[in-house]
């Protein structure tokens, strides 16, 4: 218990003391102890830079009214230097009895200063020649058919009406040949010499149109016959030739060159 007591006015004592230097202020700085460094290099900079008073600037106005003089400077040229190769030339040439000055090289005067100019040479003159004009190829005229007149034997009543369209045809009744003719192929409708007749008949009345159709079907009946196969084609040429088919009288005349 006692012991308590003492501890209890021990720090009693402590508490007022601490309260005591509190009120008193800070303590007080220590006597002998080294200045902070920051402190020391911060003086030393301000004492070593001393502080420069403000500059201070004159300011004018701009006089806008006054005229501005304009100073012209001349350029300083050396002094012209004497050519020796100029100093040995003549200073005056002579004249000559017209008044010009004479050329001491003795070269001619040209046609500019003499104010005289050459004539121009006068041009050729070519005469010029027309093309001649396209020579106008005139188309020949076809050649003239030889019809074939020799056939083979045939039957009476085919017979009797081929010599009723010949004697119309000579006559120049075509129309009742031409009838007398497809009578005739009625009755023998294979024969190939009816339908060679009848495309001469046709091509007599001017219709080669007909007269190539009937003579390519008389080339194609005549199997055995080729004197009779060639004039067919050839009658073929002729109506092509006539309907301006040049190509193809040209293939119908290389058909009938085959026999």
């Amino acid at each position: 218990m006692q012991i308590s007591r003492s501890l209890f006015i021990f720090l009693t004592f402590v508490l007022a003391s601490c309260a005591d230097l509190s009120q008193r202020g800070s303590l007080a700085p220590v006597v002998g102890g080294y200045p902070d460094r920051a402190d020391t290099d911060v003086g030393i900079r301000n004492n070593s830079v001393p502080k420069q008073p403000p500059e201070i600037v004159e300011t004018k106005p701009l006089d806008i009214n006054k005229p501005q003089v304009l100073t012209e400077i001349k350029p300083e040229l050396p002094p012209p230097v004497a050519d020796p190769m100029l100093s040995d030339l003549p200073q005056d040439r002579p004249l000559d009895p017209a008044g010009e000055a004479t050329d001491p090289f003795g070269t001619e005067p040209s046609a500019e200063t003499t104010g005289q100019s050459q004539p121009d040479p006068v041009p050729e003159q070519t005469e010029s020649i027309p093309p001649s004009p396209p020579v106008q190829e005139t188309p020949k005229e076809p050649e003239a058919l030889q019809p074939l007149e020799t056939f083979a034997p045939q039957s009476p009543a085919v017979g009797s009406l081929v010599m009723a369209a010949n004697e119309n045809s000579e006559g120049g009744n075509l129309d009742s040949a031409v009838a007398s003719i497809e009578r005739a192929i009625r009755i023998e409708p294979r024969n190939a010499a009816l339908y060679y007749k009848l495309a001469v008949l046709r091509l007599k009345q001017s219709k080669p149109r007909l007269a190539e159709d009937i003579g390519r079907k008389a080339a194609l009946l005549a199997v055995s016959d080729t004197n009779l196969k060639k004039h067919s084609w050839l009658l073929v040429a002729k109506a092509r030739t006539l309907q301006g088919n040049v190509e193809g009288a040209n293939k119908a005349k290389a058909e009938a060159a085959k026999y």
